[in-house]
């Protein structure tokens, strides 16, 4: 990783949200999701654009929403495919996830 990611910014409108990394090319990494009630957060998508690749940038989204997740003692769902996948990689987030 020869650069620094930009920091992760949390947008959120009612029950949605999404976890953005910022490029200075305007470019967009992003993780939604939808909470369910105030214990489950389901994460939908995880989008990561050429100008990211190789970078990190969709663990570290995965990796927030989990910090996250345990600071607000949710569990989370990963219904995206690149999520869920993190999910088998990282045994140690399974606090988190939602059995």
């Amino acid at each position: 990783m020869s650069e620094q990611l930009p920091e992760i910014e949390l947008e959120e409108s009612g029950s949605k949200g999404r976890y953005v990394l910022r490029g200075p090319d305007g470019a967009e990494a992003e993780l939604t999701f939808t909470r369910v009630g105030d214990k489950q957060l389901i994460i939908d998508h995880t989008g990561v654009p050429d100008a990211f690749r190789g970078q990190g940038a969709g663990l570290r989204l995965v990796s927030r929403a989990v910090e996250d997740a345990r600071t607000s003692g949710r569990k989370i769902i990963p219904l995206c495919p690149f999520a869920a996948a993190q999910f088998r990689r990282h045994p140690e987030w399974a606090d988190v996830l939602k059995q």
